[in-house]
């Protein structure tokens, strides 16, 4: 082998030793567990707060994590991943309104998981299409996130205004039944969605890696998140979900998911393959 081809591989396991380290010096120090976190999003995210703080070494940074909590934090949200936007993928939302709705309107009360909720547009999306589908008032909608400050943003149902063309947009194509207009109003900084959207809603900060379930669900939502755990972590949190639907619970995963290959594949029946809904059958 050449030598600067040996040089590369020894720096490239150097720097997941470092990595490593870094990840189970959190752990240790601040309860938080990113260890089974898929490494290419890692390394990604470690490296980006490496320059940020203007160090050459992982090594160094876990020194300045484990001595300033700021650092921590930092990197905490580096670590989070935040990409939604109102209906997002709308063909999924179409798909929901079609296969669940009908679903969920048999039940006298309803009870709906969104894992991952980030800043929340999803969870205000979904109150959207069950106020339509004259369900909102029956069902109780727990949104959660590893990340406080997020749920912070969720909260206050306040988005940007530069946003509400492409959300209208998705909403149009997701079926909505109104005018989109109709669930905002604008104020000096942005957006903001009607309060009664979340009247039903409780965010709550619960962290995938290390809690257990809190309730029995009849929908689970966990739309590209899982995405960033490796295999060990993904059959973890999938037995978790199982754990938290009723008998013919629905779980929803993102486009780039799927339950195949997964230790609980058999337990579930197939609701529509392209948007990724299943159904608990054992």
């Amino acid at each position: 082998m050449h030598k600067d081809n040996l040089i590369d591989e020894e720096y490239n396991e150097t720097e997941k030793l470092e990595i490593q380290l870094l990840l189970e010096g959190i752990y240790l120090k601040y309860g938080y567990d990113y260890r089974n976190y898929a490494y290419p999003s890692i390394r990604r995210r470690v490296k980006h707060r490496l320059y940020a703080e203007n160090l050459t070494t992982i090594t160094s940074l876990l020194d300045k994590v484990i001595h300033d909590a700021t650092c921590f934090q930092k990197l905490i949200a580096d670590f989070s991943i935040n990409v939604t936007e109102m209906f997002r993928d709308p063909l999924f939302f179409k798909e929901f309104k079609e296969k669940v709705i009908p679903l969920l309107k048999t039940y006298p009360s309803i009870r709906i998981w969104h894992a991952g909720c980030s800043t929340g547009e999803e969870v205000y999306s979904m109150a959207i299409l069950l106020h339509e589908a004259g369900l909102y008032d029956k069902t109780k909608i727990y949104a959660t996130d590893i990340n406080s400050d997020v749920l912070k943003t969720a909260k206050s149902g306040v988005f940007p205004l530069d946003a509400m063309k492409k959300y209208t947009n998705n909403y149009l194509q997701a079926g909505g039944e109104k005018s989109f207009s109709d669930y905002y109003k604008v104020i000096d900084f942005g957006v903001k969605f009607d309060p009664e959207l979340t009247r039903n809603v409780v965010f709550a900060q619960h962290n995938l890696v290390t809690d257990s379930s809190f309730n029995e669900f009849h929908v689970i939502l966990c739309r590209n998140v899982l995405i960033y755990f490796n295999k060990e972590l993904q059959n973890s949190v999938h037995q978790l979900f199982y754990n938290s639907l009723g008998m013919f619970g629905v779980l929803c995963l993102g486009n780039k998911e799927s339950i195949n290959y997964t230790k609980i594949n058999d337990y579930y029946e197939t609701i529509s393959h392209p948007q990724k809904i299943y159904r608990k059958i054992k």
